[in-house]
């Protein structure tokens, strides 16, 4: 899950590519065009590679990445990790897709630039259906709503990621010590629900959202950044020493909290969305494909380490968020701030992308004297939404999966490998290619079916296993 994942159009400005695809998608493993076929219209203030690598960083790295310890638990020791690995080359190769499709579609038609929904129209003129190449147009909507949800779905989450924290360092500042190397169990002390401390944040979450400059945006999320990198340099160092005997956690859990594993790891692979704008906005597009491969490697060892180091430290006591299993002292309690923190910054960036998508529009039906008023009263109705739902869905770990499972299994894994056979269909398409996009599609849509059931299904009926994540604390 992303810190900053902006719309494709924020980026029309800065820098555009064309490219010479041959028709049939290009040979190689990669899937993407050749270097050559890359040519820039004199952009000189593009990004260099490691702007490009930072950008896609932390585009991918986010909430997600505190939530998959449980995931692997819900997958099992082995199947966990195991399934990381398949299911990073899976979004990495779906990401290739998206890019190899828009070069064809920006060559074909002459464009500067395609984002997500543009090539999703493109390759459905491209079918011989005439009613589907008539409709084409819905692809676009049905792109932005998933964009969407999933962008909303990532402020709930913040929302009850904030609360659930709150609680915890609020429940236990009277036993806070300064020694984090004691153990034993701390009782909190009576506190008020973690929905009561959403509503206790909806007023400054608003106030945030107020904020509409992407310049100043772009400083918080630079402050979110350096806060939750420094957290995680601190959870690393605790998570990686005294770590128990590991022969009791199984090797593969229950098939039925697989699902679960799903949806919250396709939450933190989401990062699609920041693809195009960011091979767009390059100085030399031609560095892209590599650094989609070494960046998105990076990402996958750091979900994988944390994943089976946090799991390991902590068993079957792991939480919905590693942050709530870290010891009761001061050290400890700063970090939970401090991640708290950035995440709060955050998420006036993530609310950027649904609040460009719909208010604009409605704005623009309101005379000019009022649009600022209806502009403000918009932003509070959409933060208001999110809080209310995850009120609703006070449990992180279901919020979580249920994104994942909803939106993000769409826009990463169903539309791209679909996309690809639209596209090269008519121009001739191996039958292989053709297997292949089908079953990634199919294993897209079974996780969106699946683990949207299961969700829902332990939303309802809690299993017994789940932990209170703020009645006690092992320091």
């Amino acid at each position: 899950m992303s810190t900053r994942r902006l719309r494709s159009e924020d980026y029309n400005d800065y820098s555009s590519t064309d490219v010479t695809p041959e028709g049939s998608p290009p040979d190689g493993m990669n899937g993407f065009a050749h270097p050559e076929s890359y040519q820039r219209f004199g952009e000189s203030d593009g990004t260099t590679w490691y702007q490009t690598l930072i950008h896609l960083l932390k585009g991918n790295i986010g909430t997600g990445l505190l939530g998959l310890p449980l995931a692997v638990k819900n997958a099992g020791i082995l199947l966990g990790p195991v399934s990381l690995v398949v299911m990073g080359i899976v979004a990495v190769h779906c990401m290739g897709i998206l890019v190899k499709c828009a070069h064809h579609f920006c060559h074909r038609f002459q464009k500067q630039f395609l984002d997500y929904g543009g090539v999703v129209v493109h390759g459905l003129e491209s079918i011989p259906n005439a009613w589907v190449r008539t409709h084409a147009v819905w692809g676009r909507h049905i792109v932005g709503l998933f964009l969407i949800v999933t962008q909303l779905g990532f402020c709930c989450v913040y929302f009850v990621f904030l609360a659930d924290n709150l609680k915890q360092v609020i429940s236990a500042a009277n036993g806070t010590t300064n020694d984090c190397s004691s153990n034993k169990t701390i009782v909190m002390t009576p506190t008020m629900d973690s929905r009561l401390y959403m509503l206790s944040l909806l007023p400054f979450v608003i106030l945030l959202t107020f904020i509409q400059n992407l310049k100043v945006l772009s400083i918080f999320s630079m402050l979110a950044n350096v806060a939750m990198f420094v957290s995680l340099i601190v959870i690393y160092q605790y998570i990686a020493r005294d770590i128990p005997d590991p022969s009791n956690l199984p090797l593969a859990a229950a098939w039925k909290t697989y699902p679960l594993f799903f949806g919250t790891a396709i939450f933190a692979f989401e990062g699609i969305g920041v693809v195009l704008p960011l091979e767009n906005k390059m100085k030399n597009p031609q560095q892209f494909p590599v650094i989609l491969y070494v960046g998105m490697t990076i990402v996958t060892i750091l979900y994988i380490s944390l994943s089976v180091l946090g799991y390991l430290r902590f068993g079957a006591d792991i939480q919905a968020s590693i942050t709530l299993n870290l010891p009761n002292c001061w050290l400890y309690q700063a970090v939970k701030l401090l991640f708290s923190i950035g995440i709060f910054f955050t998420y006036a960036v993530q609310f950027y992308v649904p609040a460009e998508i719909i208010i604009p529009s409605l704005v623009a039906r309101v005379s000019e004297r009022w649009g600022w008023v209806v502009n403000l009263l918009l932003r509070v109705a959409l933060v208001s939404v999110t809080c209310v739902l995850a009120i609703l869905i006070p449990r992180l770990d279901i919020v979580i999966s249920l994104v994942g499972s909803v939106s993000s299994s769409a826009l990463a894994l169903i539309f791209p490998p679909l996309l690809e056979i639209a596209t090269y269909y008519t121009e001739g398409l191996h039958p292989l290619i053709i297997a292949k996009d089908i079953a990634i599609s199919l294993f897209g849509f079974v996780g969106f079916v699946v683990g949207t059931y299961e969700a829902l299904v332990e939303l309802v009926a809690p299993s017994a296993t789940v932990v209170n994540a703020t009645s006690i604390m092992v320091q």
